[in-house]
């Protein structure tokens, strides 16, 4: 399956942590097991634990709890960051809209 990829990706490149970030970013709400951001993530668990520790030791993502063995994780939203990245990222969303709505005014001018 081929999966579009998203503003974010798009504009800091195709890297594994990057797809981790972006994964975490859209789904903020929710707390996952490392193996289900490496499933939604699409990046290996060898490749996910070289920047684990890194994204851990500065607060980007955040322990929240354990289920059965599992330990889940989050954003942590209250990074500084964090704070930017989501606030970057909810600015190409917004230059996106709008670029596409100035497409379709000039194509039905």
């Amino acid at each position: 399956m081929v999966k579009d990829e998203s503003l974010f990706v798009e504009f800091f490149g195709d890297y594994p942590i990057i797809r981790v970030l972006d994964f975490l970013i859209e789904n903020d709400i929710f707390d996952y097991s490392k193996k289900d951001i490496c499933r939604n993530a699409d990046v290996s668990w060898n490749t996910l634990e070289t920047f684990w520790k890194k994204l851990e030791k500065k607060k980007i993502i955040a322990y929240t709890r354990k289920v059965g063995k599992a330990k889940l994780y989050k954003l942590n939203k209250s990074n500084s960051t964090v704070k930017k990245l989501i606030e970057l990222d909810n600015n190409l969303m917004k230059k996106s809209i709008e670029k596409i709505n100035l497409e379709k005014v000039k194509a039905y001018a």
